[in-house]
């Protein structure tokens, strides 16, 4: 059974994102690993080359800066990855830039993927996630960040990305189904510098919005204001060890009273609801487990 990774990469050094530590988080369950590096303004190019891998294969795209709804772009760009991945691979693992698995879950990839390589039926595995905010030590707590996603696809090149590359669907834009795996992926995509932060909120909105809606939403200031998070909760447990440099060399203080909750009446209410029965009111579900 082979597995192939793929990702798609723009700008990262600029945005600050994780992606060498996303790839190598991945890479020994990984028989080769796709990277479509966008047209940068920075070296993206030189640092996925830097890995070093005689696994990794680069392919070099040009991403097209007038789609401007839905983050329609990015779907395309990992479109493009997922293409690239061998033929002879049975089972094709996505992870973003700012994602990444820890290693106590290497081993259930594996022995998932495994299980369901000869179950046509399977298109995937549902993984669970788990959403960093402001910094290492915090994770938010309330239904605004979904719980979970598909991150191993069948190579099947039916299957194609969905919308803003969240997710997968397959020819007649069906769900994939999929199988529920206990592997959680840490999202790193909310703990940056401020100011990094910042720089991806003024550009990557550009994926979703017209510059109309930027001026309106998009507050004009050198640092990100992470203080409006509604719920956050600490962090105990341990990061991947892929995160290790990064996390030692973090820079910037954010702090969070977790006693305070800046929930909505309905919010309380979903939150309740879902801490009694595990059941989240009017969740994003897309795909369908079998």
């Amino acid at each position: 059974m082979k597995i192939s990774g793929f990702t798609i990469a723009r700008n990262v050094i600029k945005f600050d994102y994780p992606i060498i530590e996303a790839i190598n988080s991945i890479l020994p369950v990984c028989d080769e690993f796709v990277v479509a590096v966008g047209d940068s303004t920075d070296d993206t190019l030189g640092l996925i080359k830097s890995i070093g891998s005689n696994k990794i294969k680069i392919i070099e795209t040009i991403w097209d800066d007038s789609l401007r709804e839905g983050g329609r772009v990015l779907a395309l760009e990992t479109d493009k990855a997922f293409k690239a991945v061998s033929p002879d691979s049975g089972w094709a693992f996505y992870i973003q830039a700012d994602e990444i698995i820890h290693e106590k879950y290497l081993e259930t990839i594996k022995k998932d993927a495994l299980k369901y390589i000869d179950n046509e039926n399977v298109d995937g595995l549902l993984f669970k996630y788990k959403h960093f905010y402001g910094s290492y030590d915090y994770f938010g707590t309330s239904s605004k960040w979904y719980r979970n996603e598909i991150r191993l696809i069948r190579n099947n090149k039916n299957i194609f990305s969905y919308r803003d590359a969240q997710g997968f669907r397959k020819d007649d834009n069906l769900k994939l189904n999929v199988k529920p795996s206990n592997v959680e992926v840490y999202h790193y995509g909310w703990v940056k510098e401020p100011s990094a932060m910042q720089r991806k909120q003024e550009s990557f909105h550009k994926y979703w919005h017209d510059d109309k809606w930027l001026e309106k939403n998009v507050a004009k200031v050198s640092e990100f204001d992470y203080s409006g998070i509604d719920s956050l909760d600490i962090f105990k447990e341990s990061h991947p060890e892929v995160m290790k440099n990064r996390i030692e060399a973090k820079n910037w203080k954010f702090d969070f009273d977790i006693s305070k909750k800046n929930l909505t009446f309905k919010e309380k209410i979903k939150t309740g609801i879902e801490k009694c029965t595990g059941y989240r009111i009017g969740e994003y579900k897309n795909y369908k487990i079998v």
